[in-house]
């Protein structure tokens, strides 16, 4: 058994990274893909690697010179690596194709060093490696039958998006015997290549060959996480974090702050989204008005003040949306003038946006609660105007009455400063205690609140973007809009804010669900001895470690288990690298980190 790989392209797309080298001498984490590829063959006991390059094959050359000894490497040079494309390349290695049995492979990727050994273990003579299909993925797609043997191959005019969960995309990387080479693949590739020129791709010819006879491949099925084709900056990035290991794991996937369904296999207990929230008959909604709302301009913040007044009971005057409640908070941060009271530790988001000079830290207690009192005490201590209050808090899901509330922003009105209530998390909160200040008659009543509340979170829409501010102070909340684009709320978001009234029962239940599974969870996390479990009324448990520390249980998790959580060591207020914070999903992937969790901390 040999291997060949295509290394002959020049990369384009890689800018900087290949500007003095080939593409596969392209790094991840410190290791280049032709290294990677090389000692994966050693591994699985191939010592002949045949390359068909081209663009700077001399600098490709020399890097591996004597590196690898026990490899026998023979290079095939295509001198018009420019104008021709993979076809060519492989057209030029004809003869040492129809030598042996060989391991075909592209020289854009990075895998899993085990899936050269399972092909060899496998007993059939011809395989595509071949994973299914999962949004991230671009290219050539295979359709199988029940035998697992390869029935079509289909390029992108062929491809349909509702066939999806029957297509499995083609990893580039083959086991082909010297027979088939011979006395089929060399022999279309010839016949294709004369017809349609040198400037095709070999997969095409592959498809040919699927259609006349789908017994002669057949198809070795690997999952989106044991590979990665990298062909601009942005696949190097993600597959640098699929396959870094350790702290460097846990570093790269805490730096891309989302777009986790690159990764569908891992299950993110970081970000805080509803799980039971929104139902599939509004996603279907929403689906079935996907060209409408692609092709046409949403409106203008007029009409989303309109559509939240609507949903939240307020005057459309009073409330404003933005893409997001961190826009919000940028804006109102903004507009106001005055020193704001912050009870630490916090979300990020506010202090980040007010600044240290305007920022008034209020230290909570060891079980990071405190009392409307102090907070009184410290806006009067510091001659701040406003006081910030998010409520459920963020991280600790420390919990205040409406009482007590109501009795804070009368305290502060009485002396002329403000309220700003975040009240993101709320609906989370046990029904019997559970309430909003998205109220017209409240905020009347309060003229010194200022209301924020991230739709996104609580809704399970954070892809939409959505947030909104509420004040009767109808200056206020103009001027925040006026810091905000003219559109910016896309039609999606709008869209949502439109039909959400016909779904507002089913909110109402995921949240009681959500309040439910919480306190499952928290009492099954409760009963692992070296965790310390908060008390919380949001989506999410704060814990604090004693047998290990944050950091490494994180990266455990993530490098055994796939599961990502919030490591709160480098959180101002979290000392010690004890501390992490964990949303609330479902019953069924709450049990997975239970196991997971269980599994690190008793070994």
């Amino acid at each position: 058994m040999q291997a060949l790989m295509l290394a002959a392209g020049m990369g384009k797309r890689l800018g900087k990274y290949t500007k003095n080298a080939t593409k596969c001498m392209v790094p991840v984490n410190g290791k280049t893909l032709i290294e990677n590829a090389i000692e994966s063959l050693l591994d699985a006991g191939i010592t002949k690697l045949v390359m068909v390059v081209g663009y700077k094959s001399e600098v490709l050359k020399t890097f591996l010179s004597g590196k690898y000894p026990t490899m026998n490497i023979e290079f095939i040079d295509n001198p018009v690596y420019n104008t021709t494309n993979n076809i060519y390349s492989l057209y030029l290695a004809k003869n040492a194709l129809t030598s042996d049995d060989t391991i075909l492979l592209e020289s854009d990727l990075i895998f899993d060093k085990a899936i050269i050994r399972e092909l060899l273990d496998n007993e059939a003579k011809n395989l595509a490696v071949v994973s299914p299909f999962e949004p991230w993925m671009d290219g050539t797609v295979t359709v199988l039958n029940d035998k697992n043997e390869i029935a079509g191959i289909l390029g992108k005019s062929d491809f349909v998006w509702n066939n999806t969960k029957d297509y499995y995309k083609t990893v580039n990387i083959y086991k082909l015997s010297k027979d088939f080479s011979k006395n089929v693949y060399i022999p279309f590739l010839d016949a294709y290549q004369k017809a349609y020129g040198k400037n095709e791709y070999y997969e095409t010819v592959l498809k040919v060959i699927s259609f006349l006879d789908n017994t002669m491949l057949k198809a070795h099925i690997v999952d989106g996480a044991r590979w990665y084709e990298i062909d601009d900056p942005a696949d190097l990035a993600i597959a640098e974090t699929r396959f870094s290991e350790g702290s460097r794991h846990l570093a790269l996937m805490q730096q891309t702050y989302g777009g986790y369904w690159r990764y569908p296999s891992m299950l993110d207990y970081c970000y805080l989204v509803n799980p039971y929230f929104p139902p599939q008959t509004l996603i279907k909604e929403l689906s079935a008005n996907f060209e409408t709302l692609l092709r046409n301009y949403p409106s203008g913040d007029k009409q989303q003040s309109l559509l939240a007044g609507k949903i939240f009971g307020i005057e459309p005057d009073h409330i404003a949306v933005g893409n997001g409640a961190a826009e919000l908070i940028a804006g109102l941060s903004e507009i106001i003038d005055g020193k704001v009271v912050v009870p630490f530790p916090t979300f990020n988001e506010y202090p980040n946006r007010f600044g240290e000079d305007r920022t008034i830290q209020m230290h909570t207690d060891e079980n990071f609660g405190y009392t409307i009192e102090e907070a009184i005490r410290t806006a009067k201590d510091s001659n701040a105007k406003f006081v910030l209050l998010i409520n459920p808090e963020n991280p600790s899901g420390h919990f205040f009455g409406k009482d007590e509330v109501t009795k804070l922003a009368e305290s502060l009105n009485s002396s002329g400063k403000y309220l700003i209530f975040d009240e993101s998390f709320i609906d989370f909160a046990e029904s019997d205690i559970r309430y909003t200040l998205l109220d017209e008659a409240f905020l009347s009543k309060h003229p010194n609140v200022i209301v924020v509340k991230s739709v996104s979170k609580s809704y399970g829409v954070p892809g939409l973007r959505l947030g909104i501010i509420a004040c009767t102070d109808s200056s206020l909340i103009s001027r925040v809009q006026k810091k905000t684009a003219i559109w910016n709320i896309n039609s999606f978001g709008e869209y949502f804010l439109q039909i959400y009234d016909k779904y507002k029962k089913y909110y109402a239940a995921a949240c009681d669900m959500i309040a439910a599974e919480r306190n499952r969870f928290a009492a099954e996390l409760s009963k692992m001895s070296g965790i310390t479990v908060y008390p919380s009324q949001a989506n999410y448990i704060l814990c604090k470690l004693t047998d290990i520390t944050s950091a490494k249980l994180s990266t455990e998790l993530l490098d055994k288990y796939n599961i990502f959580i919030k490591d709160l060591s480098t959180k101002e207020g979290f000392n010690g690298g004890q501390f992490i914070r964990l949303a609330v999903r479902d019953e069924v992937d709450n049990s997975r980190l239970l196991c997971a969790m269980q599994n690190i901390l008793t070994h």
